[in-house]
């Protein structure tokens, strides 16, 4: 059992810190990227990986591993952003829930349940279709659709909170019911949310992936790793490194914020 648990903090360990290189390459992308975002090289288009070109180029002559570095600021932003508003709406549904219980826990955890029978794609995809969204609104879509899973674990942890001496204690002094929410149970819900976020993070990039392969979400000139395969769909066979580069880098992300989420869920602390 230590033994697995110290694997799993490994594995976590080295999540993080491929993580962290990716959040810093996104972030200073125009300092690190070998040429200019839509720099073209007309003389080189479809060029297979070579030492000017480490990712190649695609269709227009344009360096792929650029266009990657410029992507991840879009995919990674999408995955931050919905991932802290569907954990907000999360946390704010699933305390609510458990903290007032009653008639208000029964009609939160049928909108939950409701909620949830919904498939999450299909949703997508037909409100992107209509409204057409850039990546404010595509953020926002993301993030609402998500929120579900926190609210019903962050539930549960508010009604254990709920009985515990401490919290009894504040009710005797008087104190609002918001104000013992917010100051002595809240706290108690930030390793569950801290998990949470981690999941949803990586969710919110599969999320826009998906939805930018079927064409709906981010749209050129705009890069994300999402539109980067779906512009690749074509060449698959011929040019593989267009899919490979984008779709290893959606891989690895998603698998380091699975890894550290699974980490955090396996500690003492969230799961108390």
């Amino acid at each position: 059992m230590p033994r697995m648990r110290g694997a799993r903090w490994s594995a976590a360990s080295t999540a993080t810190v491929m993580m962290a290189v990716l959040l810093v390459a996104a972030l200073i992308a125009p300092l690190v990227a070998p040429f200019a975002m839509d720099a073209l090289d007309l003389a080189h288009r479809r060029a297979a990986p070579s030492m000017t070109h480490w990712f190649g180029t695609d269709e227009l002559g344009r360096d792929l591993l650029t266009r990657v570095l410029f992507g991840a600021r879009v995919s990674l932003a999408i995955g931050l952003v919905s991932a802290a508003m569907s954990v907000a709406i999360g946390v704010a549904v699933g305390a609510t829930a458990g903290y007032a219980r009653g008639w208000t826990d029964d009609l939160l955890m049928r909108a939950t349940d409701a909620m949830l029978c919904i498939p999450r794609l299909p949703l997508l995809m037909i409100a992107a279709a209509f409204l057409h969204p850039g990546v404010p609104l595509l953020v926002a879509l993301v993030g609402v659709v998500g929120w579900m899973e926190t609210a019903r674990v962050v539930r549960t942890s508010v009604q254990s909170l709920a009985t515990r001496d401490f919290v009894t204690a504040a009710r005797a002094t008087g104190v609002t019911s918001l104000r013992v929410l917010v100051r002595h149970v809240l706290p108690g819900v930030v390793p569950v949310a801290t998990v949470a976020t981690t999941l949803a993070i990586g969710r919110g990039i599969l999320l826009e992936s998906a939805l930018s392969f079927f064409g709906v979400g981010v749209q050129p000139p705009t890069a994300s790793w999402g539109n980067m395969l779906y512009q690749a769909q074509s060449t698959m066979t011929s040019e593989p490194w267009l899919a490979i580069f984008p779709g290893l880098m959606i891989f690895i992300t998603v698998l380091s914020c699975n890894a550290v989420g699974d980490a955090l869920g396996a500690s003492p602390t969230a799961r108390s």
